[in-house]
This record gives C-alpha cells, structure tokens and sequence, in this order.
C-alpha cells in the first residue's frame, strides 16, 4: 500500500541509487503511484554511468513526459526520424534541472556522473507493450551493438 504522504529524502535517493548499482540495467525506479494503471505515473529514476536506455517516444496512446533532476548530471537527448541527434540538454549544469517532452519526440537520456537521479512524471495507464515506440534507428537494450551505441552517443556528447 502507498502511503498518503511520500517524503523525498537524500536517505532515498540513497537507497534508490544502491538498487540500481545492483541491478544489470545500472538503474532503478522508485514508483510512488499506487499501480501500472494509475494516471499519472510519478517515480525517482535512478541511472548510473553505463546504462543504456534506448531512444524512444510515447505515441500510442500520446504521453509527456516530465524529467526532474534530484542529484548528478544527465543528458537529455532527442533525435529526428532518422536518429541525428537535434538537441543536447545537460541536466545539472549551468541552472538547468529538467526538461518537459511533448508527446512523439524521439528521446533518451544518459548518466554524465557515476550516478544520477531524476524526478519523472507521466500519464499512466503502463502498458508495457504500448508504453513506448523503441526508435528502429538503434538497438534495444542488452542486444548486439546496445554497448557500442552508448558509448558512440557519450563521445557525441563529449564532442
């Protein structure tokens, strides 16, 4: 059960953070929502350095989405259709802290210190099959090329 009132401390991030630095994905959420099919999902999203997430967009059924930074630095990236990256934003330095993405956009983010976490936010029903459009121009997480990948758009973002 979730309680009424849900504090965000340095001692869960903390712990968020732990989890995630055991886990084989390098990440970790901490829902505070009830359930997948609460609307709106609201939950910490712990990353550390070496995780991939693959660049994807919420189109079906059309979803924002709200980034937070609570600790570290991340980049936010978006790409076109055909995978160029169109904008860089690094989270955590000089005054900025989040990001808003409209529905449709293709996006993806990536640890630029040991470990981050942001605050995420977005309409819920989760539908795991219909949450995300997983971008064709780059590979899903823990297949062939997923580590290359990362490690192309971190020299990218380096520049």
């Amino acid at each position: 059960m979730i309680e009424p009132v849900q504090l965000i401390t340095q001692t869960l991030l903390d712990e968020t953070l732990a989890k995630a630095r055991k886990s084989p994905r390098l990440r970790m959420n901490h829902n505070f929502h009830a359930s997948p099919d609460s609307n709106s999902h609201r939950f910490l999203n712990a990353i550390c350095r070496g995780s991939y997430c693959p660049p994807h967009r919420h189109v079906t059924p059309p979803k924002p989405e709200s980034f937070l930074l609570l600790s570290g630095r991340l980049a936010f990236l978006m790409f076109d259709d055909s995978g160029a990256i169109t904008a860089c934003h690094r989270l955590g330095e000089n005054g900025l802290f989040g990001v808003d993405v409209a529905p449709g956009l293709w996006h993806s983010i990536v640890a630029l210190s040991d470990a981050a976490v942001c605050y995420e936010v977005k309409p819920g029903p989760y539908e795991p099959i219909a949450d995300k459009d997983f971008a064709p121009f780059a590979p899903r997480e823990n297949t062939p090329g997923a580590a290359a990948y990362l490690r192309k758009l971190e020299e990218w973002i380096e520049g």
